[in-house]
């Protein structure tokens, strides 16, 4: 099944709802990465909740930008998104190993720690909208949800899971995130309320088949689901060689300048796909020569 967002209204357009599945997407990541299965499951649910915020923009050229950082083992997590669901991320410490959480379950928690939510949206302003969060749990939907609901002032329900195999590979990943407008029926409300608490987990229901529409059927069927959009989700990263020549550029003349008085070859990995770029002397003399130019 390929990787697919749907975006959606319930109950007369009250409620606004997103769903998303991305195992191939998560997958791309892990295997970029060379993640843990904690590190893969932390990075995964940020991804997933990057592809339906993105999703959300207006602009074709707006950019979201979702930064957890904590002062677990993990370090933090990176996930930029844009409105075509197209996202890439990465975390500081991909080879944490920890223990199974008290439920059996990969450590989430556990590895992100305490710490802060950031979320940044570039909408080609003179400044970004930038809104931050204190973490409420570390598991990443939770804290999304109190994000939404402090920053943003839109009463939310978000769901995110990552499953893996035996082997480490990832064999579900999705979420969900259900949105509340301010005239919400009372009455809707609590039909919302009795079907989350009554919801198993989002890996079980995934596991199960359920796409991101049968994700939303199952949630909000019975509200009247209207599917309003659909869009492929794909781990993509923008980066290229004359990218990775304008940040050599940018560290400074005087220290390009080192760097090839040392005689050796230069090579620059992309933060967000591990993508490796390599640079002879030659290469960078030429690259150093075409900064001078007026």
């Amino acid at each position: 099944m390929a990787d697919d967002l749907v975006r959606a209204t319930a109950a007369g357009r009250q409620i606004r709802a997103f769903a998303v599945t991305a195992r191939e997407t998560v997958e791309t990541a892990r295997q970029a990465h060379n993640t843990s299965p904690v590190a893969t499951a932390a990075l995964g649910r940020l991804l997933c909740a990057g592809a339906m915020m993105g999703a959300m923009l207006k602009g074709e050229k707006d950019l979201l930008t979702l930064q957890v950082k904590g002062d677990g083992p993990i370090g933090g997590i990176t996930v930029t998104a844009d409105s075509k669901a197209r996202v890439k991320g990465y975390v500081n410490q991909p080879d944490v190993w920890l223990p199974p959480n008290a439920k059996g379950k990969l450590d989430v928690a556990g590895a992100v720690g305490h710490g802060i939510l950031r979320v940044v949206k570039d909408m080609g302003l003179k400044e970004p909208y930038s809104g931050q969060t204190a973490l409420q749990t570390g598991e990443i939907a939770e804290d999304l949800t109190y994000y939404f609901a402090t920053s943003e002032q839109v009463p939310s329900s978000v769901g995110l899971g990552v499953l893996m195999e035996k082997n480490n590979t990832v064999k579900q990943a999705g979420g969900f995130i259900l949105q509340l407008m301010p005239f919400t029926d009372e009455e809707v409300i609590a039909s919302l309320e009795r079907k989350l608490a009554g919801m198993s987990s989002v890996t079980a229901l995934l596991d199960e088949g359920m796409g991101p529409e049968e994700l939303l059927a199952y949630l909000v069927g019975d509200l009247g689901l209207e599917i309003t959009d659909r869009m492929p989700v794909a781990f993509a990263c923008d980066c290229s060689r004359e990218r990775v020549e304008k940040v050599l550029l940018g560290i400074g003349k005087k220290e390009l300048s080192d760097m090839i008085r040392e005689g050796k070859d230069v090579e620059v990995k992309c933060q967000f796909c591990n993508q490796a770029y390599r640079f002879t002397v030659q290469e960078l003399s030429a690259i150093l020569e075409r900064g001078k130019r007026p």
